[in-house]
């Protein structure tokens, strides 16, 4: 077995993917997936067909955005949503607290703090999308209407 799915972020990532569905599966790549380019690049797909997770920081409360690779998440618009004037993206220390996983690798699930979940409506572009599971080499597939019920996610326009 491959060392990176013994990793205690990819199993908790891969935790909450199985118990969606037990189908899905996770993919360890041997070039690292830490940029969306890299990711796609790794996976032989579109930029646009890979899910970056991103975690802003409003007030004390936190939002993560699953924005489509080919992408740039519009503060103005998250601004807007949630009604907040001081919103940044989070740093690194705050995503390892929140998220349970470091910059490069961040799940869509599997978090350690419940967060409020936003899905770039881009993402509905793909047929197939893929999404990091726990570590920079470590990924998944999966559709956007699975990724929305995966997630409990909110289909926003949140991207430049």
């Amino acid at each position: 077995m491959n060392p990176i799915l013994l990793k205690e972020p990819v199993k908790r990532a891969e935790k909450s993917i199985k118990d969606f569905n037990p189908n899905l599966k996770v993919i360890v790549l041997e070039q690292t997936a830490r940029t969306a380019n890299d990711a796609a690049t790794a996976l032989g797909c579109r930029v646009g067909a890979i899910v970056k997770s991103l975690l802003f920081k409003t007030g004390k409360n936190f939002v993560l955005c699953l924005i489509s690779g080919d992408k740039r998440c519009s503060l103005n618009k998250l601004k807007k949503i949630l009604n907040e004037n001081d919103v940044s993206m989070a740093n690194p220390e705050d995503v390892k607290r929140v998220t349970g996983y470091t910059i490069g690798g961040v799940s869509p699930v599997g978090h350690l703090i419940n967060t409020k979940i936003y899905i770039d409506e881009n993402l509905k572009n793909f047929d197939s999308i893929y999404a990091a599971a726990g570590h920079p080499n470590a990924v998944f597939q999966i559709d956007f209407e699975n990724l929305k019920a995966l997630t409990s996610g909110e289909t926003k326009q949140i991207t430049v």
